[in-house]
């Protein structure tokens, strides 16, 4: 196949490497470029660019890839060709409203796990819904930092997003290692941003003990 050239919305992080997913700007569909692996995440060295740098959000990427791997929950799945490197074209410049999607809900609501809000879905809901990613714009924002897992003995401090779209409340872990280096970095706490230049990257992954889990891949300040 001819690469695939996207503007990287995702860049999270994924077991050993990372989520990678973009938008082909002329269309607006969704492309996520996975490996051979069982979990599919992209290494360090398959993602680098020739001149040793790695993909930052906003990134308009050439994909060099082999052929369209969907899954039952990630149809935009595409296997790539690690015999060449990515190539970086450019920066995104336009606005991002343009790149929005208009869900009516996250992948169905009512389904929580003990830490989050409407951050799971049983998994065979996948079958109602053709995307497994989406680009929206939140109506309130918080990030809360706060050690979790100490009633299993398994203490550690995490990092959550707390938001409301389409006048429904989630609580999803965040995967963005932006995100989580700059807020580990400071004090436990709530912490309400201004959402007038926030867009917000959310996807679902790949089932686990009967369900689809969701989480925030990446914020983005335009």
């Amino acid at each position: 196949m001819d690469p695939i050239k996207i503007v990287c919305l995702a860049n999270s992080r994924k077991i050993s490497g990372r989520c990678i997913a973009g938008k082909i700007i002329e269309s607006n569909k969704w492309i996520r470029p996975v490996s051979n692996r069982e979990s599919e995440e992209i290494s360090e060295e398959e993602r680098r660019y020739e001149n040793g740098e790695m993909p930052k959000l906003l990134d308009i990427i050439s994909v060099p890839v082999k052929d369209h791997k969907p899954t039952q929950h990630q149809k935009e799945n595409y296997l790539i060709d690690d015999r060449y490197y990515w190539t970086k074209i450019g920066q995104y410049a336009d606005r991002l409203e343009s790149l929005l999607d208009s869900p009516e809900d996250l992948w169905g609501t009512g389904f929580s796990s003990y830490q989050g809000t409407n951050d799971r879905m049983p998994e065979g809901m996948h079958a109602e819904y053709s995307e497994s990613v989406y680009f929206i714009k939140p109506q309130v924002l918080k990030i809360i930092v706060r050690i979790e897992g100490e009633e299993f003995d398994d203490a550690k401090r995490k990092i959550r997003a707390q938001f409301t779209y389409n006048n429904t409340e989630y609580l999803l872990p965040v995967t963005d290692p932006v995100v989580e280096s700059k807020y580990l970095s400071g004090n436990d706490g709530c912490f309400t941003l201004s959402i007038e230049n926030i867009y917000m990257c959310v996807s679902v992954g790949l089932p686990y003990n009967g369900y689809c889990y969701k989480f925030l891949a990446s914020l983005i300040e335009d």
